[in-house]
């Protein structure tokens, strides 16, 4: 159940669209024409990147299946979206994978190890990617593909689908929202604990290197880890409290990798704002209670005295100063799925553990557009790699082609539309067009599932897993839900 707003697959034309962008505020530029590449279509022009060559502007942003082997390994529903990311005709591929330093980091039982154990997994991964992009395009010489490194935080689930928290800091809303005592400091990272978590990035890094990743992105987005310590105002010692104190964890990763592995490139995926966390509800979402909060020391770019609204201050602080340590670009992102999706992920249907968006989500996708705008501007010659449009649906190749032919931001990045249609792309650069039946429509199976312990996909346009048993658990959990 929506709230009325109008559907992105109802408005016909571009014209529609762009009215209905007008109706809302909404500034995005929405070319009329999908271009291909002899076209000479913005999004067909190569770029350089740590000094590689990505032969395209479009990046395939790194996703948790929950399908791997529970030894970390893949499974052939894991290697069967990364031959779907080779065939996708997209030259950048950030990370392809959320995969776990150490076992205890896992989101999901069946989430990607980054360990010397799966070592021949992550080159299996590879192989597939790299053998179904030659297929399709001849070869991968301008194909830049990295490996995301991770660990999940306050919202663990190594060993069941029930939390396994490793935080940061006591959050009196996120603890209370997820069943964490207040009380419990066994929980907390000690400085001594992120020490030996440093280490095990630096040989999840080597170990990407050696198998023959071009690049490591080191995630601090999303509400995991490395971004819950961007906030950490109330955590004492060397990793908490000022703003070098916060991002001491993140950097210190970075600095240790470049110093181990000189060769390797690194790459960060940012939430470069958040916002309050909210009620789980099947009404239009709400905040959770803030204002005894205020100012608000529990968020990474938000206002403090007004947490509902976006300051970048930090943020372009914390990409200055990735800047300076050479990482080789920055992925913007925003909040978390798991308490704010409707700003990090906007859908018109509402993900299990979610609630009905309180906006149109076409303001969402436009608020990640302006925020990676404003990084950009601010630092011009770091690239950097757009979040946010998988809701724009049917005119996602005209707004992606518009924002960077006006230089809003270098690639554009897609995360859940892969899932539904993992040749888009490829098609938009191809045939000027995409096909229309398979683009996503949001429905958030790819989240209701993993929420509800089943494996992630779409299971409303893909037949492979429309033929699955767990589509129609998929469909069960949603009609218990309503």
């Amino acid at each position: 159940m929506s709230q009325g707003y109008p559907k992105v697959a109802q408005l016909k034309t571009v014209e529609a669209f762009r009215e209905r962008l007008t109706e809302l505020g909404i500034e995005l530029p929405v070319d009329d024409q999908i271009l291909t590449a002899a076209e000479n279509s913005p999004l067909a022009a190569s770029f350089s990147i740590g000094g590689m060559t990505v032969g395209n502007r479009w990046c395939i942003h790194p996703m948790e299946g929950w399908d791997a082997n529970r030894d970390g390994s893949p499974s052939r529903h894991t290697l069967r979206r990364w031959r779907n990311f080779g065939l996708s005709g997209a030259k950048l591929i950030w990370g392809g994978e959320a995969a776990a330093v150490q076992p205890d980091g896992r989101a999901n039982p069946n989430q990607t190890l980054a360990t010397p154990e799966n070592r021949a997994g992550l080159a299996a991964l590879l192989d597939e990617l790299l053998t179904a992009h030659r297929e399709a395009f001849g070869d991968a010489e301008d194909l830049c593909v990295g490996l995301q490194l991770t660990h999940s935080g306050r919202f663990c689930r190594p060993n069941s689908n029930q939390l396994d928290p490793r935080i940061a800091y006591h959050h009196p809303l996120l603890d209370a929202k997820f069943g964490i005592s207040p009380d419990d400091d066994s929980v907390v990272w000690t400085d001594d604990d992120l020490e030996r978590l440093i280490d095990s990035f630096v040989a999840a890094a080597g170990l990407a290197e050696d198998v023959g990743f071009h690049f490591v992105d080191v995630k601090a987005c999303h509400g995991y880890l490395l971004h819950e310590f961007l906030s950490a105002y109330a955590r004492p010692g060397r990793f908490g409290g000022d703003f070098e104190g916060r991002t001491r964890l993140l950097t210190t990763i970075i600095e240790r990798i470049r110093q181990e592995r000189p060769k390797l490139g690194i790459g960060v995926r940012l939430s470069v704002f958040d916002t309050l966390p909210y009620k789980t509800s099947r009404e239009v979402g709400e905040p959770m209670e803030y204002r005894h909060l205020l100012p608000y020391r529990w968020g990474f770019g938000v206002d403090a005295d007004d947490p509902r609204e976006v300051d970048l201050t930090e943020p372009l602080r914390l990409i200055g100063k990735l800047a300076d340590l050479g990482v080789i670009g920055v992925n913007l992102s925003c909040g978390s799925p798991y308490y704010n999706p409707h700003i990090q992920r906007p859908a018109i249907f509402p993900p299990s553990d979610g609630y009905q968006p309180p906006e149109d989500p076409l303001v969402g996708a436009a608020r990640q557009i302006h925020a990676a705008r404003r990084c950009k501007e601010a630092f011009p010659n770091l690239p950097m790699i757009g979040t946010g449009y998988t809701y724009f649906q049917d005119y996602l190749p005209h707004v992606a082609q518009g924002v960077v032919r006006k230089g809003w931001i270098d690639l554009v990045g897609l995360g859940r539309m892969v899932l539904a249609d993992p040749t888009l792309p490829a098609d938009a650069l191809q045939r000027g067009q995409a096909e229309r039946k398979r683009l996503c429509r949001t429905f958030s199976d790819c989240t209701t599932a993993p929420r509800n312990g089943i494996i992630s996909g779409c299971f409303p346009l893909d037949p492979y897993y429309k033929a699955m048993p767990e589509a129609e658990r998929v469909k069960q959990v949603k009609k218990e839900q309503l």
